[in-house]
This record gives C-alpha cells, structure tokens and sequence, in this order.
C-alpha cells in the first residue's frame, strides 16, 4: 500500500488541488447566492428573469 501511495503520489496531490478549487467555487457561487448576488454578470434592465432573480 506505501509502495502505490509514493508511486502515485503526483496524481493524488493532483486529485486533492482540484477537489479544493472545484469546493471553493461552490462555496463561493452558494454564499452570493445566499447574499442575493446575480451569477450572470450583465445588467438586469432588459432580462427577461429579472423578476425570477431578484426577489425581495
């Protein structure tokens, strides 16, 4: 089992680094959603989901 850990150890710390980004991004996309934060970054003058988006 030590033996695989150490000859692997490059895809595993790989694994790991992409793991943390891939739980950092959703922690961030649910906390601005949570603190009423739009995801999609253009005004909301003329969406069509204004409405759906915003809610008070």
């Amino acid at each position: 089992m030590f033996e695989w850990l150490i000859n692997n150890i490059g895809s595993i710390l790989i694994i790991i680094l992409l793991a943390a980004v891939i739980a950092a991004v959703i922690f961030k996309m649910v906390s601005d959603k949570k603190s009423g934060k739009s995801g999609c970054g253009c005004g909301c003058e003329h969406c069509a989901m204004k409405g759906e988006c915003h809610r008070k």
